[in-house]
């Protein structure tokens, strides 16, 4: 039972560390497109994310596999979650129109 938390656990931690990470990549890209230096904005969130990210799969995993898995599951998971929030209403609009039809 236990361990079933610490399983549960790490699942909801890596979903937490996904959305840090994509939806910080997120907002930097929509910060950076204005910036008078976009390739600072760039650098600088890369390293404070993927230093974010790593600690954090390093205190999730905390030596157990099944651990690191299951937050690395999360992770991905939460990879479509902000992707899915974060779409532009052109992208939602885009779909194929219907065929037009001729006949009366």
């Amino acid at each position: 039972m236990n361990n079933v938390l610490f399983l549960a656990l790490a699942l909801i931690a890596g979903l937490l560390l996904g959305m840090i990470f994509f939806g910080g990549l997120w907002w930097t890209v929509r910060q950076a497109v204005f910036a008078k230096s976009p390739a600072l904005w760039f650098l600088g969130s890369m390293l404070l994310r993927m230093t974010l990210v790593l600690a954090g799969f390093y205190f999730i995993g905390g030596g157990d596999w099944q651990r690191l898995v299951l937050s690395l599951l999360g992770f991905i998971i939460a990879r479509f979650i902000v992707m899915r929030l974060t779409r532009t209403p052109i992208e939602v609009s885009n779909k194929p129109a219907k065929k037009a039809s001729h006949a009366p």
